[in-house]
């Protein structure tokens, strides 16, 4: 009895070995197949929107390994970095897509490219009244993403935050 207890043991104990074992070079074979060796080796390309203002508060507004861009959240500011459209939601809205639009374009892509837009405001009730400006930005579909209502943003004036992730078809 007690030999064949310990078989069995050595046989389960074989058989998950080898089961993580194909687990892990699996995993190896999707890596590789999905391209994230290219992309991790690949240099990152950062922009800058407004050269003096992000040197100053120390960011880039963007940045692009492979065909993915990271962009840094807009705000309704002028190119001194002082807010503009004060009080007025609807347009510090559409002054950070104009923004976001102006960095899509360095990178040759639209709207029609973001994965991810997550909102970040001081005043949700304002967002939900002005959203549907959105249809206008995204005709063809939706990204993901989060609408989060937060205490502040950098500056007090600023109402309104949008960054984006991109993905860049060839």
């Amino acid at each position: 009895m007690k030999t064949s207890t310990k078989l069995l043991n050595k046989i389960a104990l074989l058989t998950m070995f080898c089961s993580l074992t194909f687990v892990v070079n699996s995993c190896k074979h999707e890596e590789h197949k999905t391209g994230y060796e290219a992309v991790h080796n690949e240099k990152p390309d950062y922009f800058l929107l407004r050269p003096e203002v992000e040197k100053a508060y120390g960011y880039s507004h963007a940045v692009k390994i492979g065909n993915d861009i990271k962009v840094s959240g807009a705000v309704s500011m002028d190119n001194n970095g002082n807010p503009t459209a004060v009080d007025d939601f609807e347009q510090q809205m559409k002054n950070c897509y104009s923004d976001l639009d102006k960095i899509l374009k360095h990178f040759g892509c639209t709207f029609d490219d973001v994965v991810v837009e997550n909102i970040f405001t001081t005043n949700m009730p304002l967002f939900l009244e002005y959203a549907a400006y959105r249809n206008s930005i995204y005709t063809k579909h939706f990204p993901t993403g989060s609408w989060l209502g937060v205490k502040e943003l950098a500056l007090p004036e600023f109402m309104i935050e949008i960054e984006l992730e991109v993905h860049k078809t060839d």
